[in-house]
Formats: structure tokens, sequence, C-alpha cells
């Protein structure tokens, strides 16, 4: 593994091995065995877990990363119960851009800290993938706002661990105050939406 490669995902992980466990704990609802992971940089824990994952960031260290295929590797390999043969695609692009990906592709669909996600990727999430989405910048917002997508789950984080459930979701999603809750105000705001009961990520399920 090159220097570089190591030292990035070092600083990448800084709060060692939270990621695996995030993912692990979502990997064990979904069985996902595609992902796409948008605004990504060098967050490859999904591939210690998902068989096939795209990534797509535009830092420009992110290809010299990712095209370090043997050091990739080498980083997944160190996590056990992972993937045999790991499949790992790079696009070094934006992923508002034609990705030249076919749609309704992916069983999931990762939003984390990276944007409007939801509204330039779903396209690529297949009829029931799910959105697993935080509430940075105002993606779960937009999740909540789209027809296409249904709150299925809320991700808990609790002492360095995480839990899924789907109890009480009537309860999650809810604004704390009477301002109407648009699009047109998420992107004027650029941030999330202050709801009455808030978690680390929601789960979503594309249902048309």
């Amino acid at each position: 593994m090159k220097p570089f490669t190591r030292t990035l995902w070092d600083k990448q992980d800084q709060h060692k091995g939270d990621r695996w466990r995030l993912f692990q704990r979502i990997q064990r609802v979904l069985e996902a065995q595609t992902a796409l992971y948008p605004g990504s940089y060098v967050d490859i824990a999904p591939s210690f877990v998902i068989p096939s994952v795209t990534y797509v960031d535009m830092d420009k260290r992110a290809p010299r990363f990712f095209g370090d295929r043997d050091g990739v590797t080498e980083l997944i390999a160190e996590h056990e119960g992972g993937p045999a043969d790991p499949d790992v695609t790079f696009i070094h692009a934006d992923y508002r851009s034609d990705l030249l990906l076919v749609d309704e592709t992916f069983d999931l669909l990762i939003s984390l800290y990276a944007g409007f996600i939801t509204e330039a990727c779903t396209r690529y999430l297949r009829v029931g993938g799910h959105l697993l989405v935080n509430p940075s910048h105002g993606d779960t917002a937009l999740a909540a706002l789209n027809p296409q997508l249904d709150l299925v789950g809320v991700v808990r984080s609790r002492n360095g661990d995480y839990t899924v459930t789907a109890d009480n979701l009537d309860s999650y999603l809810v604004p704390k105050s009477d301002t109407e809750v648009t699009r047109e105000l998420i992107h004027e705001t650029g941030r999330g939406v202050p709801y009455t009961r808030t978690e680390f990520a929601y789960l979503f399920e594309r249902v048309k």
C-alpha cells in the first residue's frame, strides 16, 4: 500500500472503525449488493460490507487514492467479514452531472455530508432500493419532500454504536417551526431543517 493511501484513510477514519460499524448495521438490515456513494471522498467503509460500491467525488486526491487498487483492496481486507471479492468503482466527477450510470440500478444510495444528493441521484436507485441520508445540508428534508421516497427507518448513534429502528416513524421529520418546508427554502438556506426529534440518519425506500 502506498503511504499516500494509508495517510488519507487514517485521516478519514479518525474515529476508528466508526463508519465500519455504521455500514455493518445498515447491511444487516438491507443486505445490499450494490451501492452508490456520491460525495464519498475516500470513505471506502461501505466496501467493508457491501460487495459492489461505486464512489463519486470531485476532490483531486480521490482518483489517486482509488487508483492504488492494491492498497484499497488491502484496506478492505483488514476488516473481517467483508466481501470475498469486492468490486470498487470510482468516478471522478461532480455527482450533479450525468454519471453515465444506468438508472434504477443500485440497492443503496448513500448521502452523508455531501449536499443535495437525493435530488441529483435518486434516479440511479432502483424501486425497492434504499437511501441512507443524514440531516446535513438539508438532504433529509429534500428526501422527505420527494414523492418517490418513503421513510422506513431511522439510524440512531449511541456511544459509538448504531441501531436501526422503524418504531414511531410518524414522530420524525416534524419541523419545530410552522415555516413551510419547500425545496426553494432548503436550497436558499443550504442547511438542514430543525426537527422536533432528530437522529443520526434516516432510511428511505424508493417506492416509485
